[in-house]
């Protein structure tokens, strides 16, 4: 087959793009609500995450979970699923589809099919101010997928369990007791924490860089529905150089949750499932 280029190539090229979802018709956050309502909430629960491991901590809906780094600047690996309902989990194809690549406060985490509803609000970003750099690098990605022990597997032909999906699914068979084979197949992909990343312009290869984090960075999310929280502390450290890695400075990540009194979140409401009616045209 012939790959030299038809005559309209560069028409073709030049056609502008067509943004596929528009957001502005998407439900929005009150953040001045919930700005408000974490000025009064308090701490009731934490957990740390060593290096190299991860840990489930529940959010209930209308509480806060902070994300931080206390010692040093460290990626994470962030899985989200309803504390009741654990197939209703984080949908970050959706998510990236409806926001972009990397979200940051006002954008939302949303639930797989067929709820597709908001998990979680971004209402705090301590590392709002990185934006873009010259590569096109942003923070808090939704387009890497995990590192894994499978690719790690094909690449290098070893064996390695410290990846990110090996440390959740850990996690989850410890919170749920069903074991590592009951939890392996709820571990999905994630939302990389104070990861930076982006695609290669000549390429569009997905790459990686040292993240902007430091000690005392942050996230926060303002849970939607009741939610169970996975975390894993990236082997990959700052993930600079590698993310499958025994030897890269590695540092804690912190879950911290903060509850406001009720009335704080008066005249809000946890968002209801998706209201298609599922009969898909049948």
């Amino acid at each position: 087959m012939s790959t030299q280029e038809p005559d309209y190539a560069e028409a073709a090229r030049a056609v502008p793009p067509v943004i596929c979802y528009s957001p502005h018709s998407l439900p929005q956050p009150d953040l001045g609500l919930y700005s408000r309502a974490r000025a009064q909430a308090r701490k009731t629960g934490e957990e740390l995450v060593p290096p190299r491991e991860a840990r489930c901590i529940p959010v209930r809906a209308g509480q806060f979970l902070r994300i931080s780094c206390p010692e040093g600047g460290q990626v994470g690996d962030l899985n989200l699923w309803n504390l009741a309902n654990l197939s209703e989990r984080f949908y970050s194809g959706k998510t990236r589809a409806l926001h972009g690549t990397h979200i940051t406060t006002g954008d939302r985490m949303w639930s797989s099919f067929p709820t597709l509803r908001p998990m979680a609000t971004l209402t705090a970003d301590s590392l709002a101010w990185y934006g873009a750099d010259e590569f096109g690098g942003r923070v808090h990605d939704v387009i890497g997928t995990r590192c894994d022990p499978y690719t790690n597997t094909l690449l290098t032909g070893g064996q390695y369990h410290h990846c990110c999906h090996s440390n959740l699914t850990r996690a989850l068979a410890a919170w749920t007791g069903e074991g590592i084979q009951g939890a392996e197949p709820l571990v999905h992909d994630v939302l990389n924490v104070f990861m930076c990343t982006g695609f290669t312009a000549d390429t569009g290869q997905y790459f990686m860089k040292a993240t902007p984090a430091r000690q005392g960075d942050y996230i926060e999310l303002f849970a939607e529905i009741d939610l169970l929280a996975g975390l894993s502390a990236c082997p990959g450290g700052d993930c600079g150089a590698e993310h499958s890695s025994d030897t890269a400075q590695c540092y804690p990540l912190l879950c911290e949750v903060f509850a406001p009194p009720p009335a704080a979140l008066e005249g809000w409401q946890s968002p209801p499932v998706n209201g298609y009616d599922r009969t898909h045209g049948s």
